[in-house]
């Protein structure tokens, strides 16, 4: 049987290691990575891979897209999809540092403790992201407003960023989102106040909601956080908890080493599948929150 073989295309300097790792843990053969890629560099690097490997070897060929641009890492993958002829398709995989298969994964710890523990569902809920202009808090942006939510999106830089950023998003993917202000700890409260369900996705070792922000909060049904470095993004909630009271109100805590369980397993099976396939994949956000569903 033919190697498998990963060719991992970023925009960064760098190749993640995590992501190395991943790859062959999950059952790649080789994987080789390509750094400072530009968009217009894609259709020739995967039409290499491509072609140098007989039909029968193209399900054995993967190309990952990593960076740190989700709306970059989308564009390559369209690219790479135009680039495919058959029969020497090969699969695609873009989750640019991990915050595709991070969104999907705490999108969907969020949905099964709110099924669970509030019988409610996603749709027609009010959730507010800070850290929305990160890669993983656009994901869940996104995902959670295909899913019905009503979404308000948070900048911790003020309104201009933010509000580019959400009218991109409602373009490309045919969404409403809002976006809001969250650049003192002022208007982040007051944001909460207005919310259900509160997803925090700051750069490590930021804390987002105080615990008084989280008394003050007595509509708050659950709070989540991807940032498992001290402090951490939601005070009083554990790495690992998973649906655990931290206020007084009855808000529920989803911890980012609980997430990040669901993560790791999303992760990996995708690039299982991509090794596994029968036919060409294309995988992105949708797919991770898909099987992020399945596993939570």
């Amino acid at each position: 049987m033919a190697k498998a073989i990963l060719h991992m295309l970023s925009t960064l300097k760098h190749m993640s290691p995590f992501d190395v790792n991943m790859a062959i843990d999950a059952g790649f053969d080789v994987t080789v990575p390509y750094t400072n890629v530009t968009l217009d560099e894609v259709t020739a690097l995967v039409q290499d891979a491509m072609f140098s490997r007989a039909p029968s070897a193209a399900l054995r060929t993967g190309i990952f897209f990593a960076g740190r641009d989700a709306v970059l890492a989308l564009d390559m993958l369209e690219e790479a999809k135009k680039a495919l002829l058959k029969p020497f398709e090969v699969s695609l995989f873009a989750d640019p540092y991990g915050s595709f298969t991070t969104a999907g994964a705490m999108v969907a710890c969020v949905e099964k403790v709110f099924r669970e523990k509030k019988q409610r569902d996603l749709k027609g809920s009010k959730i507010v992201i800070y850290g929305a202009t990160g890669v993983v808090g656009y994901c869940s942006a996104v995902i959670a407003a295909l899913e019905g939510a009503e979404v308000t999106v948070a900048g911790y830089s003020g309104l201009e960023r933010v509000t580019k950023l959400a009218e991109e998003m409602c373009q490309r993917f045919n969404i409403k989102v809002t976006p809001a202000d969250g650049s003192s700890s002022d208007q982040v409260r007051a944001l909460l106040l207005q919310h259900e369900i509160a997803l925090c996705a700051a750069r490590a070792g930021v804390q987002v909601l105080s615990k008084s922000d989280l008394e003050a909060a007595k509509n708050l049904l659950i709070a989540a956080d991807v940032n498992a470095v001290p402090p951490l993004g939601v005070e009083g909630c554990g790495l690992h908890d998973m649906g655990v009271t931290i206020s007084s109100h009855g808000a529920l805590g989803i911890g980012a080493l609980a997430i990040g369980n669901v993560k790791y397993g999303t992760e990996s099976g995708l690039f299982k599948q991509m090794v596994t396939a029968d036919k060409p994949l294309c995988l992105d956000f949708r797919h991770a929150f898909a099987l992020a569903r399945k596993l939570v």
